[in-house]
């Protein structure tokens, strides 16, 4: 009706609503580093940034593959680069055939291929919590809702089987499971990992396997991956992120598993969203098998500084009784507890501002109680040291 306004359409989607204020931790931090005083953070998660050595002529010359020149589009990935990874699983004596295997541009990206796969808009699926915030802002823009599933700590951290099934409803496609988890650092027990799929089998849902830490168990002691299970339909994800430091390549995978005929569905599926996409680059594909091949020594050099972090901390908490460390078993982090009544997002706050320490509240990742920090193991020996001391003489 002429001079009748009509109410506008919000422009932006409801899937793109989040707050994005800055909360008063990420403002003191912006503060600090505009200030140009040092700073030691003790979140430092770049392996690029940590004084690594890398083998850096032959990362180069993987790059310079003259193939790259060539355009040969494989929904899956290139044999080549699928073969190094099938590879990388039979050195851990898991045979994983070339068609189940899915390359991405990232954890990130597999995550939402499967998302895709196994959901419409409004299913869920169940993530553990404690565990790395990230999977919240990937469901969201999927329309997939989380529903946590607590893990519990009595002398070493578990799955909680039964808040787990009575999490479990109609809507629910999968369980999510990291292995080991960030930033806890418990690897799922195998008799766990044997009564989750018994589970998802029985309540036909999808186990999403996130096992980017995998290699990393602080007793240098191999893990069973689950990119062998065949009693569920299984996703289980990797990439040179963290196996071999690189995260700016962005190379990942999915495996899938599990019986037929739904692991072929599944994988017919998955080619076609894949092939949507076409999204990982050749030269990166190519370079695959010398950067998988380069692992090893990356491997080592980080295990080192993680015991080597690791010793420093357990030495000065030793020297008092008011903070102590959770029990951890691989992966790149630490969790400190400070008591029940402490506030973790207050006591990161005084860190930062009286002491020039940047840590991360434990709520970042969805503790379940106060008097959480969560500190990263790979940063360099003597600043890891005394930002240690300087958290503790608070």
């Amino acid at each position: 009706m002429a001079g009748v306004a009509c109410p506008l359409r919000p422009m932006f989607s409801r899937r793109t609503n989040w707050n994005l204020e800055p909360n008063r931790l990420s403002e003191a931090l912006a503060q600090h580093r505009a200030s140009g005083r040092p700073l030691l953070d003790l979140t430092v998660s770049n392996p690029t940034a940590c004084g690594f050595a890398y083998a850096e002529a032959a990362i180069l010359r993987s790059l310079a593959n003259r193939e790259s020149l060539v355009y040969r589009p494989d929904p899956r990935g290139l044999l080549s680069a699928r073969s190094a990874v099938a590879a990388y699983y039979a050195e851990r004596g898991v045979a994983v055939p070339l068609d189940s295997i899915v390359l991405t541009t990232g954890t990130s990206e597999a995550y939402s291929f499967i998302l895709r796969l196994l959901c419409d808009p409004g299913d869920a699926i169940l993530v553990p919590e404690p565990s790395y915030p990230l999977l919240g802002f990937l469901a969201g823009i999927e329309d997939v809702e989380l529903v946590p599933y607590p893990l519990v700590y009595e002398d070493g951290w578990r799955m909680d089987f039964r808040a787990l099934e009575s999490a479990i409803s109609p809507r629910s496609r999968a369980v999510v499971v990291i292995h080991p988890n960030n930033p806890t650092g418990h690897y799922v027990a195998d008799r766990d990992a044997d009564r989750l799929a018994a589970l998802c089998a029985r309540r036909e849902l999808a186990i999403l396997a996130d096992e980017v830490f995998l290699d990393f168990a602080l007793d240098g002691a191999p893990r069973a991956s689950s990119a062998s299970r065949g009693d569920t339909l299984t996703f289980t994800l990797s990439g040179l992120s963290k196996l071999a430091g690189l995260p700016q390549m962005k190379a990942s995978w999915m495996v899938v598993s599990g019986p037929e005929p739904a692991k072929q569905r599944a994988l017919d599926r998955l080619e076609v969203i894949a092939d949507t996409f076409l999204s990982m680059n050749a030269p990166v594909q190519l370079a695959l098998p010398t950067l998988l091949a380069l692992r090893p020594e990356f491997e080592r050099q980080l295990r080192a500084r993680v015991c080597a972090n690791l010793a420093e901390l357990d030495q000065q908490l030793a020297g008092q009784s008011l903070c102590r460390r959770l029990k951890i078993e691989g992966g790149w982090y630490a969790v400190l507890q400070i008591g029940e009544s402490t506030s973790d997002a207050d006591l990161a706050l005084r860190l930062l501002r009286e002491k020039s320490v940047y840590v991360h509240p434990g709520h970042f990742y969805d503790f379940s109680a106060e008097g959480r920090l969560v500190i990263s193991l790979i940063g360099s020996e003597n600043e890891f040291a005394e930002g240690l001391r300087r958290l503790l003489s608070l």
